[in-house]
């Protein structure tokens, strides 16, 4: 993925997708918003691909958390372009955007808002000065250099859409998602994001180096004389209304059963393989059972699919689950990674 920008832009068609037929699950008026939605997942496509590079996985994956009405933690080495991701989407999305850069330094306040005393005709009241979280679209930009106690500042926001400051609750535009990126633990001046804020970010995305031919684009697009800018194709409205629609899509009780005895497959507590009972510490929640439902539901309507299979719930068992799990101290001693036991559950699937 890449800053890097190519090609021309193409101008915004007017006009949202239709509300009409969400209120009821006739089927008629789901295949018809799924086929409009399709049309405008294209043009979201082509939108992006002219900005990032190589990165198509990345981009889907992105697109099923917003779908999802989700967040999304983006997970990279520096230079990958994380943040340019993030900031095409809130253009291509037509979402208000901002970004907070998290620093060890960061305070809360940085990021909720603060109260002020203010004086007038000898009067002193407190008024409250909104901060970068009330915006439809948050950027946290390497949101692991900040501190736990800052981190936790997104809880209440990321679940419930809503920040208490002073005693008073401030209720946070719609849409909301939080966007985040993250340096490798390992790396310098980082710290560990709590259990508690990992679960609240539907999937977790793994952002690779490009291909080489991605590259080589990306090298030629981004060194010339002039750049492409992002361009909406899509309103926030529109983004809610397929949120409604995502909701709606049937689930067969295949992908239900599936589901289910992945993510209870995947607790110590209620594992019948072996492995998992010694080696995993803890496993993932109910939040992970509704992710996979959701994004599941939202994999398949990307796809132009009017339901999900058991194919979706694989193909997203990583991304939702790896960040809700962690394994023992016995696992890493004999070389067992996490990629490793839910690969080992995927399989029991069939």
């Amino acid at each position: 993925m890449s800053g890097g920008m190519a090609g021309s832009s193409q101008s915004f068609s007017s006009g949202t997708l239709s509300h009409a037929g969400l209120a009821g699950d006739d089927p008629n008026t789901i295949i018809a918003a799924t086929e409009a939605l399709g049309a405008r997942i294209v043009q979201v496509r082509a939108a992006i691909g002219r900005i990032i590079f190589g990165q198509d996985e990345v981009i889907d994956q992105t697109l099923i958390t917003l779908l999802s009405g989700g967040h999304v933690l983006l997970v990279g080495v520096p230079g990958l372009g994380k943040s340019r991701l993030v900031e095409t989407l809130g253009v291509v999305l037509g979402m208000a955007t901002k970004r907070i850069q998290f620093t060890p330094d960061l305070m809360p306040a940085d990021i909720l808002g603060s109260e002020v005393l203010d004086e007038a005709e000898g009067r002193r009241s407190f008024r409250f000065v909104p901060g970068p979280v009330f915006c439809q679209l948050l950027m946290a930009d390497e949101i692991n250099r900040a501190s736990p106690r800052t981190q936790s500042a997104l809880l209440q926001a990321m679940q419930e859409q809503r920040v208490a400051i002073g005693g008073v609750e401030h209720v946070l535009p719609r849409p909301f998602h939080v966007l985040a990126t993250q340096n490798p633990i390992e790396q310098e001046g980082t710290y560990p994001l709590p259990e508690a804020q990992l679960d609240r970010f539907l999937l977790e995305v793994n952002v690779s180096y490009p291909d080489r031919d991605a590259e080589r684009t990306m090298l030629l697009a981004t060194t010339g004389a002039q750049e492409a800018r992002p361009v909406q194709a899509m309103s926030a409205e529109d983004l809610m209304t397929a949120q409604a629609l995502v909701r709606r899509l049937p689930v067969g009780e295949k992908v239900v059963d599936a589901i289910l005895a992945l993510v209870r497959g995947c607790r110590p507590e209620t594992a019948a393989d072996d492995i998992v009972r010694r080696h995993v510490a803890w496993g993932p929640g109910p939040r992970a059972a509704q992710a996979l439902m959701l994004a599941s539901r939202a994999r398949a309507l990307l796809g132009g699919r009017l339901a999900p299979s058991v194919d979706d719930v694989v193909a997203l068992a990583h991304p939702v689950l790896r960040h809700r799990m962690a394994l023992s101290f016995s696992a890493r001693a004999d070389g067992i990674a996490l990629t490793d036991v839910i690969d080992r559950m995927v399989e029991k699937l069939g």
